[in-house]
């Protein structure tokens, strides 16, 4: 199995959503973070005074599929989160050991 964490920008999770919704992807964590890479943030003017926007806002979400849909998801989060401009994000992906449904105790692919 595989855990898929891409940080996108926040307009364009819905987008991701559908597209992982077609994949056959059911399940996601979402979560609203703050970072920065390469465009270490801005300069913002507010009533006359500059100011520095070092972290930037970002979703970070994380899904965990069997390792054959691995690359289809990448895929389909790339195509999806892809503005063509600077900050559009990063996609990580990391093994998992193991997986267990807590309510039925299942584990691993049944799990998911």
């Amino acid at each position: 199995m595989k855990k898929i964490e891409a940080v996108i920008k926040p307009f364009k999770l819905e987008d991701v959503k559908d597209a992982l919704a077609e994949a056959g992807i059911t399940g996601m964590t979402v979560t609203e973070v703050k970072g920065y890479g390469r465009q270490q943030g801005h300069s913002e003017l507010y009533r006359g005074a500059e100011y520095v926007v070092d972290f930037l806002p970002k979703v970070k979400l994380e899904v965990v599929v069997p390792e054959d849909d691995a690359e289809t998801v990448v895929e389909k989060i790339s195509e999806a989160a892809r503005t063509g401009k600077i900050g559009d994000g990063k996609i990580f992906v990391t093994s998992i050991d193991k997986v267990v449904r807590i309510r039925t105790g299942e584990t691993d692919r049944e799990a998911l």
